[in-house]
């Protein structure tokens, strides 16, 4: 390879690796905008582009709305810096990612929240119900995790590998709700339709309480396989999630007064 197309290969990884930082502190932004993040802590991970080993991550300490492209940290598989940030990683955080990460050739971003209503539907025994369209997306995809304690341990990596095995999401029970995709759009808009789904849930069941004239309708399994696999064979015109909705996604967060500029 000469030097002029060395070059030329380094700009693009460049030009690729500030794509992929806008796109991923657009998503700590529109999460923190749905209110499902949790202060500094939680972590929406992407492997920068080009390489196998090597993942952007929010810097500790900073808040969701506050994350810009810029200020994302390089790190290893095992959480260590890999650049000169002034800002420090959770790299005890990143045990949970680096696991999906390396398992997961598909997963370029993991996302990984604690909102209320993952976290009471993962700790309900059959996850999520198919009791709406947006559950239709998880029927017989959703990965289940038992608590183990704090994430801390690297030893429970296997088994957040074999649990999640080749679902979309991963119910960490008692605990949260971890998505991946192909694209920080595709994680975000798995984030979206299950927590749709997870309040639809709840709101049905806390009505189903009050009397047998509440019960819910639940449709037939047949149904059910019916539904999800029209969106995830792309039926009609279903394209993957995000990919139309991202770019409008983006003009919410451009419009937003009171959002600093994620593109930094």
């Amino acid at each position: 390879m000469t030097a002029r197309q060395t070059r030329i290969r380094e700009s693009a990884m460049e030009r690729d690796e500030w794509q992929a930082r806008r796109d991923l502190a657009a998503c700590y932004r529109l999460v923190a905008r749905m209110g499902l993040d949790d202060l500094i802590y939680n972590h929406i991970s992407m492997r920068v582009p080009g390489t196998d080993d090597q993942f952007l991550i929010n810097p500790y300490g900073m808040l969701f709305e506050e994350i810009t492209a810029s200020s994302l940290v390089r790190i290893d598989l095992e959480g260590r810096k890999l650049d000169d940030s002034p800002y420090d990683v959770n790299a005890a955080g990143f045990v949970i990612h680096g696991a999906i990460h390396q398992a997961r050739p598909d997963a370029h971003c993991v996302l990984h929240v604690h909102s209320e209503a993952t976290v009471s539907v993962s700790s309900q025994k059959g996850g999520l119900l198919p009791l709406s369209q947006f559950a239709m997306w998880f029927w017989g995809r959703q990965g289940f995790h038992d608590y183990e304690g704090v994430a801390l341990e690297m030893g429970e990596r296997a088994r957040i590998i074999d649990d999640m095995g080749d679902n979309p999401v991963l119910l960490m029970r008692n605990h949260g709700l971890l998505t991946v995709g192909r694209q920080p759009s595709e994680a975000f808009m798995m984030l979206y339709y299950f927590e749709k789904a997870a309040r639809i849930q709840l709101r049905l069941q806390a009505a189903a309480a009050s009397g047998p004239e509440a019960a819910i309708c639940v449709p037939a399994p047949a149904i059910c396989d019916r539904a999800a696999s029209q969106f995830w064979n792309r039926s009609g015109d279903i394209l993957p999630p995000g990919q139309r909705e991202w770019n409008g996604l983006l003009r919410q967060l451009e419009r937003d007064g009171a959002t600093p500029d994620y593109r930094l």
